[in-house]
């Protein structure tokens, strides 16, 4: 896996097991950023136009997600139960 990363120039940030002798560089501050990324993405998802992709042109796509995006950001931390 590492090796296909490098191979598109890309840096793989994975946390080594504890047991490994020679461990790998990471770093957990891009770790927590990775994960508020991906948590993003999963909340952007619960939008139907956004996870099905109704757009046809890329800029109404990024208009819905910068939508969602503001909706999602004014929410904050409320229950959505």
């Amino acid at each position: 896996m590492r090796n296909a990363v490098t191979e598109q120039k890309a840096g793989a940030n994975i946390p080594p097991k504890a047991n490994r002798k020679d461990p790998m560089c990471f770093s957990p501050f891009l770790y927590r950023a990775r994960n508020l990324v991906e948590r993003f993405f999963n909340k952007a998802k619960q939008f139907r136009r956004i996870a099905t992709q109704y757009d046809k042109l890329a800029e109404n796509y990024l208009a819905a997600l910068k939508l969602v995006s503001t909706r999602i950001w004014l929410r904050g931390d409320e229950s959505t139960s």
